[in-house]
């Protein structure tokens, strides 16, 4: 049968995924990805190796499907946005790791930039706010270090341009594009025009000639050439969306007010916004959704980010080991009835939305000689549901109160975090049926793109629930709510 595949190069691992027309998957590969850590505050990560592990995931998943005599008709990407690469589209070097949206080293130049009144229109333009996370102050950086200096072609990139440009030949004819759901992440991208802009390029010291062309959404992106992935030759590279995006659109995000939440490396709760640029709101991001292209209008989001969700649950295994395995926390943090009044702020990386504060660290407060490893994991856990909560309270506040919450992401197979979550958020939580909703919104877009499947409809009709939580009384956690928020203060 004909199948369509996805790429998903995300903060902890590379996978691809094939998908038939009913939204089964019938293969899947997946390895994982390294970051390093050179100093406090700076997270790195190996471009060539992204590259080769997102090539040797493809050409498993590939020999799979041909050898069960599936046929491929379009390759659909998404990636691990703001993560930012400089290399030379002459020869294919690369000057520097890339630095990784978590990469707080560019943390004073934006305090820098704020005191120069700069965050306003930047505001109004892009829809984000000052920020190390996102990619110009990574791109001015690597600009400032001389690390251009010497490149014949100099290149400046999210890694969705990085993975276009090599899977469709690199040095030797790679295509070098973007979609706007990447590059409305720079702060580089004015987000009614759907272009770069002029006055950030200048504010931000980025030349125009070292970006990448903005295509929309659903490509085209060139071809997967043979002498890179052989097995995969010729295949339409169909669509490609920033990972948060796409976890929208697998999980059937397409009318305005649907809400998703993504408790990866990271928790990521996406409201979809319509088909407008949405007003700016205090705490949260206005971004880019998708550009349907002829296929339909551009849909924006209203965007909450927490940093750190699933880093902390392997932070509490590989670094205190209180626990073997991620599945361990919810058993552990079960075997009390609540946290003891033990708050964690897991702010290992400064503290995103609502709060905006890089210079934040990581707290545990509220500990006593009564407290142990299972309300350590109880806080945790509930941690990850507050930092939704101040998401989702402020997308209320601005008038997109959540009706539901779909959950996906590793985290999201805890069901104590969504009974948390739901009575935290007072909205029903769904948890979706397929966790990985990310990649299956980079192939489902895909399949859009090349008429695989015929709507959104359609699309919507492929989705599905495993659990559906109900809000509790939310006395109890309010009040632990507000302690928290206590200890955020403090970090």
């Amino acid at each position: 049968m004909e199948v369509v595949i996805a790429l998903d190069a995300g903060t902890t691992s590379v996978r691809a995924v094939a998908l038939d027309r009913s939204g089964r998957e019938v293969a899947t590969a997946s390895r994982p990805l390294e970051s390093s850590f050179p100093a406090p505050g700076l997270v790195e990560q190996d471009a060539a190796e992204i590259a080769e592990i997102a090539v040797a995931v493809l050409r498993a998943v590939a020999t799979t499907i041909h050898h069960d005599g599936h046929h491929p008709i379009a390759l659909g990407l998404t990636n691990q946005r703001e993560t930012t690469v400089a290399f030379d589209r002459d020869s294919g070097h690369v000057p520097h790791r890339a630095l990784v949206w978590q990469d707080r080293r560019t943390a004073s130049r934006c305090d820098e930039l704020r005191s120069l009144g700069v965050e306003p229109r930047l505001r109004r333009t892009t829809g984000l706010v000052l920020d190390p996370y996102f990619s110009a102050t990574k791109m001015e950086w690597l600009a400032d270090h001389g690390l251009l200096d010497d490149l014949v072609a100099p290149s400046l990139a999210t890694l969705d341009t990085w993975l276009v440009w090599w899977l469709t030949g690199g040095a030797d004819g790679g295509e070098f594009l973007t979609e706007p759901s990447n590059a409305s992440r720079t702060l580089l991208l004015d987000l009614t025009t759907l272009s770069w802009s002029s006055p950030l390029l200048a504010t931000f010291g980025v030349d125009r000639d070292f970006l990448p062309d903005v295509r929309p959404s659903t490509g085209p992106f060139g071809h997967v050439d043979g002498r890179v992935v052989p097995e995969l030759a010729h295949l339409p590279i169909a669509a490609v969306l920033g990972d948060q995006q796409a976890a929208l659109f697998g999980q059937a995000g397409f009318d305005r007010g649907v809400v998703k939440a993504t408790y990866g490396t990271g928790s990521f709760v996406l409201a979809h916004a319509g088909d407008a640029p949405p007003a700016p709101v205090d705490g949260l991001l206005g971004t880019v959704a998708w550009d349907l292209g002829p296929f339909g209008p551009t849909s924006y989001a209203l965007e909450g980010s927490a940093f750190v969700a699933g880093a902390a649950v392997q932070w509490l295994r590989d670094e205190l080991g209180l626990i073997a395995a991620a599945s361990d926390l919810e058993p552990l943090a079960r075997t009390v009835a609540d946290a003891g009044g033990v708050q964690v702020v897991p702010a290992f990386t400064g503290l995103g939305s609502p709060f905006w504060r890089p210079d934040a660290r990581g707290a545990i407060t509220g500990l006593s000689s009564a407290s142990g490893p299972g309300h350590l994991a109880r806080a945790l856990v509930t941690s990850l549901a507050h930092q939704v909560r101040a998401m989702t309270d402020a997308m209320s506040g601005a008038g997109l109160t959540p009706v539901e919450i779909r959950a996906d992401g590793g985290a999201a197979a805890m069901d104590l975090l969504l009974e948390l979550q739901a009575t935290d958020s007072r909205v029903e939580v769904v948890r979706s049926a397929h966790l990985e909703a990310t990649a299956r919104g980079a192939a489902t877009l895909a399949g859009l793109a090349t008429g695989f499947w015929g709507s959104l409809d359609e699309l919507a009709r492929l989705w599905s629930m495993d659990r559906r939580v109900q809000p509790a009384d939310p006395a109890i956690l309010d009040a632990d709510y507000a302690a928290w928020r206590r200890a955020v203060e403090r970090a």
